[in-house]
């Protein structure tokens, strides 16, 4: 059984006679589960005007699905809007961010063109979000979008970063051209790229790490944040920097939904006032531990090092036959020096000619040296296939020296992936920045991440994950941890399942792409195998506050799951937000909300307007210049209209900040 499927969402159609139309709202096209997220985080959580396009026939990714693109964005949004009224009804409605808002408009194409694309009100519209899976359909499309309308804010899906950045520079380029004389902000907000991969690899990366340490990066800086035990009786933990967050108190519980909606007030509290931490007992926290200075990008580490050992040129066969040559020739220089007055060079100098047959025959010579050189000649017999054999080898290695490396014998301590495309090869690369060993597991032979596997001397196993012995050949017995990361639900639960029989102490993270689904596997594996960390992860629940914050014109520098919720870290202007401009830092908290981390000292001309990127590093070598965050903020320092702030906030609080601020300033 489906279940009930809610209607579809009142789509308001082409404008009415007599009826303005309507402006200001947001366009979100694309033809996975990242878009209907993406269309749920506008009109949800920031309380925007959303039209959906999507086009017809069922998801690509979910073939198996008989619900359609347009049935399942109308099941998500029937979803979250009965979770809204149950919000209201509860006594919340006066936060409730989406009265007076109409319900998503669901379009269907299948292309973007200039038609549709007008019909969907791209002239009038406050932001476009491209986020096909296809690189040359977004870019297509905002290339298409940017004629239409220059004063547009694009944001654009793009798995290739360099294409990107020559995108987002001609795409602005195109909007300073049309808009003489516009703020070089506006402008810096204009068009932004992003890729999913990106975004969700460091938070899967991070499931394989022990301790689940989380890094974001801010001019230079980098925050380390990491998840804490409950402290035993009578022990007093570090509080580290602040607390960001309180975990669920049905972590150690096998039937506890660990994050999920239905966990209640035991779920999991991000940002807590420091009254809610102390009053807490039994429960981890995530804690900012450290701030550290980012060291120079450097590129991912080749496992085994730049050339192949000698146990993959020769065999082990023909390694311990030339052992046995070199042992018979050894015994010959032996025996010919216990039966002759030679020296021990002579003797073997003349052993070596005997078993390469370039001396004469010792016709006259004694019995002994005779039969010394007849035994030479039978060794060099055996001498003439072993040197073929060991040039043939050395051959078929040189020949397969840049295809695949297999995972080598007594490994152990490493991570298995599975799947090579967008997302697993994102993490395989952040995996090798951390020098984290991996065994690689794919299926096609022509995946996007094998050449960056065969470059990189990974470890990999072709095959159907879900055949016999694949894992096997991964070394899944002596592995650390599993990320099984295909883009197929059931292959990576078929993997997991199995990985956990042959190794029940596994850590598993396995992506899925809906929610409900991964509560229930989550929830099933906890109890069958409570002494072992389990995480469910879904790319597009951790990439879609990036690309809704971008849609509403601001930077995100990172993003750090909660168990089954999300943190953001975001860079503000102080100025037109009241709840910060004017207020000390301890007033500006706002417990379950946001929280101010750093201020940036720069002053406004001199600022970087990309907190998230290093600083140039002088060519010289030089020291690194200072950076201009202020992290150890007294807690009453008054922010400032001028000042920059770091945040981390949870994605209603950001939504809250960015609403408040639109009713402050003035629509132009």
């Amino acid at each position: 059984m489906l279940g009930f499927v809610p209607p579809l969402p009142q789509q308001p159609g082409r404008p009415q006679p007599g009826r303005p139309p309507a402006t200001g709202h947001m366009i979100v096209c694309g033809d996975d589960a990242l878009a209907r997220r993406l269309a749920v985080e506008l009109r949800f959580v920031y309380g925007e005007r959303v039209t959906l396009l999507l086009p017809p026939g069922r998801d690509a990714n979910s073939p198996e699905t008989p619900l359609t693109q347009r049935g399942r964005a109308a099941a998500l949004f029937g979803r979250m809007s009965a979770a809204m009224n149950r919000t209201a009804a509860a006594g919340n409605g006066g936060n409730d961010t989406n009265a007076g808002v109409e319900a998503v408009r669901i379009m269907e194409a299948p292309e973007p063109s200039d038609d549709v694309l007008e019909e969907a009100g791209v002239d009038r519209a406050a932001a476009l979000a491209l986020v096909y899976d296809d690189d040359e359909r977004n870019i297509r499309a905002a290339l298409t979008a940017r004629r239409l309308n220059p004063r547009l804010r694009l944001v654009i899906r793009l798995y290739n970063r360099k294409l990107g950045q020559h995108l987002e520079e001609l795409l602005d380029q195109a909007a300073a051209v049309a808009m003489p004389g516009i703020d070089p902000a506006l402008l810096d907000a204009s068009t932004t790229v992003l890729s999913d991969a990106d975004t969700a690899a460091p938070a899967l990366a991070a499931t394989a790490l022990t301790g689940s340490s989380k890094i974001i990066q801010a001019e230079g800086l980098l925050l380390r944040a990491a998840e804490r035990p409950p402290p035993r009786p009578g022990e007093t933990l570090d509080p580290g920097l602040c607390t960001l967050a309180l975990l669920s108190s049905t972590t150690n519980d096998p039937a506890g939904a660990e994050g999920s909606d239905s966990s209640g007030d035991e779920g999991p509290e991000l940002l807590p006032s420091e009254e809610t931490v102390a009053a807490a007992e039994g429960r981890g926290t995530v804690v900012l531990e450290a701030i550290s200075r980012a060291a120079p990008d450097r590129p991912a580490t080749r496992m085994g090092g730049r050339g192949a050992p000698l146990s993959q040129v020769f065999s082990r066969r023909l390694r311990w036959s030339a052992l046995g040559v070199a042992l018979a020739a050894l015994s010959l220089v032996v025996a010919s020096l216990l039966t002759t007055e030679d020296t021990a060079v002579h003797s073997t100098y003349l052993t070596l000619l005997d078993l390469l047959g370039m001396n004469d025959p010792a016709e006259e010579a004694p019995a002994a040296r005779q039969i010394i050189q007849l035994l030479s000649g039978i060794a060099g017999l055996l001498l003439l296939p072993l040197l073929i054999a060991a040039v043939l080898e050395a051959f078929g290695t040189l020949r397969t020296a840049s295809s695949l490396r297999r995972p080598p014998r007594g490994l152990s301590g490493h991570v298995v992936l599975l799947g090579l495309g967008k997302i697993g090869t994102r993490v395989l690369v952040r995996l090798r920045e951390l020098d984290i060993p991996v065994v690689v597991v794919e299926e096609d032979p022509d995946a996007r991440g094998i050449p960056l596997a065969r470059s990189m001397h990974v470890p990999t196993v072709l095959g159907d994950v879900t055949q016999e012995g694949v894992l096997e050949a991964a070394k899944i017995r002596r592995a650390h941890a599993l990320l099984a990361l295909t883009s197929i639900d059931t292959t990576n639960l078929e993997a997991t399942l199995y990985a956990r029989s042959v190794k029940p102490d596994l850590r598993v993270a396995l992506r899925l792409y809906d929610d409900e689904f991964a509560t229930a596997v989550y929830r099933t594996l906890r109890t069958a195998h409570p002494q072992a960390l389990t995480r469910s992860r879904s790319v597009s629940h951790l990439a879609a506050p990036s690309f809704a914050v971008a849609m509403m014109g601001r930077q995100i520098l990172g993003a750090v799951p909660v168990e089954r919720k999300v943190m953001l870290f975001a860079a503000l202007e102080v100025a037109g937000h009241p709840q910060l401009e004017g207020r000390t830092v301890q007033q500006a908290f706002q417990a379950s909300s946001w929280r101010v981390l750093a201020i940036d000292a720069t002053p406004p001309a001199d600022r970087n307007p990309d907190l998230a990127a290093l600083p140039p590093y002088p060519p010289d070598g030089g020291a690194q210049p200072p950076s201009g965050l202020v992290w150890d903020l007294h807690p009453g320092y008054v922010l400032r209209a001028q000042d920059r702030v770091v945040i981390a906030a949870t994605r209603r609080g950001l939504a809250e900040l960015l609403r408040r601020q639109r009713s402050v300033l003035p629509r132009q």
